[in-house]
Order: structure tokens, then sequence, then C-alpha cells
């Protein structure tokens, strides 16, 4: 499988948005610890939405970077890996091949797909696009996310490994196509909400979509409340 790519980047000012953020990452040069809240150096203008236990990790296929050069032009934030604020960035997967629970060693620790990417605004502002995270949402390219099940030192040059598939039949792709495609499949939501590998707040989206029988808005209250 094609070189891995490690990246991290501190919390700074967002274009003209006002708010900090640690989306504009770069890779790194040497070894650090990965632990349960992520990699060592890494950080998050907005601990509510970003980063924790859950998002320990954000991996974004490299293999998606074309697609948007042919969508929205050769953008400069587009040259290099680091443009949707990945950690990890590789060819040769995609939310197609990860399904959620997906178990994998990276260097000395050990990592577990736990749920998809939710594009948000900042992404506008990264790319100069006033719809980039809309785009993205609609696409399905996504990325993904993953908790820390074992602690360790991660260096440049090192590759993932997969260990343990406990749910191959959900996919990224199939996840985010309940959460934003075919919004109200019961028989999908259902089987989401009892999935005890998928990350706790997906699994509540699935559980109240299947109590109210409406789906959420841009905020994540669902529609029509107030």
């Amino acid at each position: 499988m094609p070189r891995l790519t490690i990246l991290t980047g501190r919390a700074a000012p967002l274009a003209d948005s006002g708010q900090l953020s640690g989306i504009d990452k770069t890779p790194v040069s040497a070894a650090l610890m990965l632990d349960t809240n992520g990699l060592a150096g890494d950080e998050q203008g907005d601990l509510r939405h970003h980063g924790g236990p859950e998002k320990a990790v954000h991996h974004y296929a490299r293999d998606h970077y074309a697609a948007w050069q042919a969508e929205i032009g050769d953008l400069p934030v587009l040259a290099a890996p680091g443009a949707f604020g990945e950690n990890l960035s590789q060819h040769g997967l995609t939310e197609s091949d990860v399904a959620v629970g997906d178990i994998f060693r990276l260097g000395k620790a050990l990592i577990q797909v736990s749920q998809g990417r939710q594009p948000c605004w900042k992404l506008n502002h990264r790319f100069g696009v006033r719809d980039m995270a809309r785009r993205v949402q609609d696409s399905g390219r996504t990325g993904w996310y993953y908790r820390v099940l074992q602690p360790g030192i991660v260096a440049p040059g090192d590759d993932l490994h997969l260990i343990d598939r406990i749910a191959p039949d959900w996919t990224i792709r199939r996840l985010w196509h309940v959460m934003y495609v075919d919004r109200l499949n019961r028989h999908d939501l259902a089987q989401m909400a009892a999935l005890d590998v998928l990350a706790e707040g997906w699994r509540r989206y699935a559980a109240r979509r299947l109590d109210s029988g409406r789906v959420e808005d841009w905020r994540g209250r669902l529609e029509g409340s107030t």
C-alpha cells in the first residue's frame, strides 16, 4: 500500500473567519506520541465539535484530491496533503474500503475507525469556496475518524496494517448514505443505533430519527423543532 503521511497542526486564526482552527496541518518530521486524545502537538480550535477520544485521528483519502481539482480548480491548498485538516493521508483507502470498527496497527499504536467525518463550515474558509462543506458532505468524500485503543509512538514511514474487521458491512460509505441520503431508512437506522463500535454521537442520531421520524438540521436539531 502507498506510503502514509502523518500530519499535525497548531490552532491559529482561520482566514477571515475570526475563529481559531487547527485545520492547517503539515507532515511531521520525527516520531511522536499518539494517545487517546490524538497526536502530540496537534491542536483543535473548537473542542466542542472537534477532537476528543472518538475523533482522535482524522483520515482523508489522498485519492480524492484529483476529483476536487477537477471540480473546484487546481487551488494551492490542494497541492499537498493536509487540505482537509487530516492527520493521515494515503492513496489506496477510501470510504468504500474502510468500515467502522476496523482496527489498524500504526507504529506502536492501535487505532479503530469510529465514525465518518461531518464536514464543518471551516472548510469554506480554508478553500475560499463558500459551499465547500456542503460539497464535501454531498460528495460522500468526507473522510473518517479513529479512536485510539492502544497509545504508542508513531513516526514518518510507518504504515497502516489492518488487524481486524468487526463490522465489514458497515463501510464509511454506507454510514454516509444513511446519514445524508436515505436518512429515514428505519431498517438501517435500527442497525446503526445498535452498532456498538460506532461512535455514541452517531448512534444517538440514529436513535433520535427512529424515535421522531425526523432528521436534524445543520445545527443538529430535529427539523421543525425550535
